[in-house]
């Protein structure tokens, strides 16, 4: 009898918590599937009034993780009714107005029919249409935060440029590497090797001002850009991010939060490209990445808390985790993927043959 993997398990244990607290059909049509994006389920949680549409891609994303981890026909069938959950409940299609949302269901749609032979080619290329559609020589270059806004920011250029790569057409690793360039010109701190959010400009298309926050979001979209272009130059940004993201955004290896609402997927995000980064990095920041990914699952872990369902992850993933209060930040179907996130990285690393450092 072969012993269960540890963190494989783990994760395991976060997905049935998540479906059994947040899954529920759209406005009760069969085979539909979203996240309802607060638990406990109050009555616009049930009929979806609050949409959420990046933080289902997400969803999407965590459940092909799990398939990966241990294929099942029922999750397969999941995805199919999250794909068509997503697509009733975003009404006018497959896009919206914000590029970063739309490249992250396009990365998940992506992942869907390459790992999991779920297809929707025209989604994808309405998706990729949209953003290729969203790059203007504003600012220097890049993609716009949302259609008829003044911003570019590295949450949206980050996720298109991934999803650039992937597509693997010449043209479109062009378009990748020109984002990431932008990027690394425009929005990366020389100090601390850190990305900034982002841009505002002018309508001459001069920069007005620059958000200078830094989040754990924007190193992990930019970090797995870099990882899928794989060049040496890319390869070297990678491992400065690593090295930065170790230095600046963890405490003894473990990631900072931010705390709920959007906030709370940002951390997962960057475990799964560090977890990108720790498979394909050839040089020591390669083990860096991992630990950081390790680490971090292990804190997400120890602090959860029990309800019904199952283990809850707090938005802090160094701090104990509470019951939900009406408004707390553990109620966030967002704050819960993003632990799941961390447990599949973990787990991905783990079934690769990468074993945590010894404390």
């Amino acid at each position: 009898m072969t012993t269960p993997k540890l963190h494989a398990a783990r994760a395991g244990v976060a997905e049935r918590a998540v479906e059994s607290r947040h899954l529920r059909r759209v406005w009760g049509l069969p085979g539909t599937a979203l996240g309802v994006v607060g638990w406990p389920v109050d009555w616009p949680g049930r009929l979806h009034v609050r949409f959420g549409y990046w933080w289902q891609a997400h969803l999407l994303d965590c459940v092909l993780d799990a398939q990966l981890r241990a294929p099942r026909a029922a999750r397969a069938a999941l995805v199919k009714r999250l794909v068509r959950g997503i697509r009733v409940r975003n009404l006018v299609g497959w896009t919206n107005d914000y590029y970063d949302d739309v490249a992250w269901l396009g990365l998940a749609l992506l992942r869907a029919e390459r790992e999991a032979g779920i297809a929707k080619p025209r989604a994808v290329a309405a998706i990729a249409d949209r953003l290729r559609s969203g790059w203007t020589d504003h600012g220097g270059g890049g993609i716009w935060w949302k259609r008829n806004d003044d911003f570019k920011n590295v949450p949206a250029n980050g996720p298109a440029a991934i999803l650039f790569a992937r597509l693997g057409d010449p043209a479109d690793l062009g378009r990748a590497r020109s984002v990431v360039d932008w990027i690394e010109d425009s929005l990366v701190d020389g100090e601390t090797g850190l990305a900034w959010d982002g841009l505002h400009v002018h309508p001459d298309g001069s920069v007005r001002e620059i958000e200078k926050n830094t989040y754990t979001y924007c190193q992990g979209v930019l970090l797995g850009a870099c990882v899928e272009l794989d060049s040496a130059r890319y390869r070297d940004a990678a491992a400065r991010i690593v090295g930065a993201v170790d230095k600046h955004l963890a405490t003894d290896g473990v990631l900072r939060g931010h705390g709920g609402g959007d906030g709370g997927l940002f951390s997962g995000i960057l475990t799964r490209y560090l977890a990108q980064a720790a498979l394909r990095l050839d040089r020591p920041e390669a083990a860096r990445a991992a630990d950081i990914v390790f680490s971090s699952a292990e804190a997400v872990w120890a602090n959860r808390t029990a309800v019904v369902g199952g283990p809850l992850f707090g938005p802090e993933w160094t701090k104990p985790a509470v019951r939900p209060s009406r408004g707390g930040p553990e109620r966030d179907l967002s704050v819960q993927l993003g632990g799941w996130m961390a447990l599949e990285a973990a787990a991905l690393l783990e079934r690769s043959g990468i074993t945590p450092p010894r404390r």
